[in-house]
């Protein structure tokens, strides 16, 4: 796909959806939003955001949840899966965070994947959302999205599918480009039947080019 048709297919995205984000994505806060990505893996954004409103009730900084009782986070986030793990996991990101970073969030990659249960994806998710750095969170829609339209190879890991997208997104649309691929996503190029016959972009898709009826 070139640029311009990219263009076109970004456009058309951002008159189609609401920039809605999750409650666990906190713009102004890189902690909450560290400790939300962390409880949403595999998990639906409606059980991840119960989960994070209770644990941010009752503890609201790294200092805080560092201390806290495993139990008592467990208790907190069971809307989640696997939310025994993700307890021991959260408090000692917290404790790191809290007691050998200062109480702040690294700003660099390399330094946020070094955290217990952070990879690219949560990293790019911190860097994106809460400190505006011009990085693209691949998740599994994303991923679907760019590779049905073409513009990432079908067997492109996540490193290969963020390039492809950074090298046709400008950097002021970078932040948009999670948020519009999800909701995209969920309603129309689902995975695994997208629902082609109501899409606003079909016309740009390779996807689409070489499965539609002749």
């Amino acid at each position: 796909m070139d640029s311009r048709s990219f263009a076109e297919v970004l456009s058309r995205l951002k008159r189609r959806y609401k920039l809605t984000r999750p409650l666990h994505i906190q713009p102004s806060d890189p902690f909450a939003t560290l400790i939300g990505t962390i409880l949403s893996h595999r998990t639906r954004d409606e059980k991840t955001d119960a989960a994070f409103s209770k644990l941010f009730k009752h503890y609201k900084t790294p200092e805080e949840l560092a201390r806290a009782d495993v139990r008592s986070i467990e208790r907190l986030i069971r809307d989640v899966g696997f939310y025994r793990q993700k307890a021991k996991r959260i408090k000692k990101v917290a404790q790191i965070i809290a007691f050998e970073l200062g109480g702040k969030v690294p700003r660099k990659r390399e330094e946020l994947m070094q955290l217990p249960s952070v990879g690219p994806k949560t990293a790019d998710i911190v860097l994106s959302f809460a400190y505006g750095e011009p990085e693209i969170a691949v998740d599994t829609h994303v991923e679907t999205v760019a590779k049905r339209l073409g513009v990432a190879p079908e067997n492109g890991d996540y490193e290969t599918v963020k390039k492809s997208l950074e090298e046709l997104t400008p950097l002021e649309d970078r932040p948009l480009i999670n948020t519009l691929f999800v909701l995209f996503g969920k309603e129309i190029c689902r995975k695994p039947r997208p629902r082609c016959s109501v899409c606003p972009v079909s016309e740009f898709c390779a996807w689409y080019r070489r499965n539609r009826p002749d």
